[in-house]
């Protein structure tokens, strides 16, 4: 005997499911609008400067993002310049991440060529070239670890950001994650 299904409310008033979606619809709608919070709702980019002089909240969050991916591209120099022969597989992931500087608003660097990769000995200790792991497999880990710990971290500060610099942080976190996976792929 099959079981019967309830009754269906026939006075055409919504049903709480439905009440319920279309309220968490609104919700998420209000949650993309395109006005920044931090523009007083006007519908500005938030690149202007605030009332002290000092810069933006946005101005600050691509400052910031363009000095770590910066800092990004001098690891991946110092571990090519360390193990030259994994110029092949870590070049194209350098290319994006010199890409994501520029998207950022920062200076790219230029390509390591081999004679200027190699560390000279009047480098500074601090350098990022002088803190490449020994094996090339370790190198290749820190990388993998430094892209997913940069991933993440974008990934918490588009809460903080208005709409346009938010989605390069989204875009530019999700290529930093595919960095970490393929590095750490790459190594099995």
């Amino acid at each position: 005997m099959p079981f019967p299904l309830p009754p269906r409310a026939p006075s055409g008033l919504p049903r709480r499911r439905t009440l319920l979606a279309s309220a968490a619809g609104a919700a998420l709608l209000a949650g993309c609008s395109s006005g920044s919070r931090y523009s007083g709702g006007s519908g500005h980019s938030g690149k202007e400067e605030s009332a002290g002089g000092s810069p933006s909240v946005t101005d600050r969050a691509r400052a910031r993002a363009a000095r770590e991916s910066h800092a990004l591209v001098e690891r991946y120099d110092a571990v090519l310049a360390a193990h030259p022969a994994l110029t092949e597989r870590l070049t194209p992931l350098r290319a994006e991440v010199v890409r994501h500087v520029e998207a950022f608003g920062g200076t790219p660097t230029a390509s390591p060529t081999p004679s200027s990769a190699a560390p000279s000995p009047s480098a500074p200790s601090g350098s990022a070239s002088s803190s490449a792991p020994v094996s090339a497999k370790d190198a290749v880990a820190a990388l993998a670890a430094a892209e997913r710990t940069l991933a993440d971290s974008r990934a918490a500060a588009l809460l903080e950001v208005p709409g346009e610099l938010a989605r390069l942080l989204a875009s530019v976190a999700a290529a930093g994650a595919a960095h970490a996976y393929l590095l750490t792929e790459g190594a099995r």
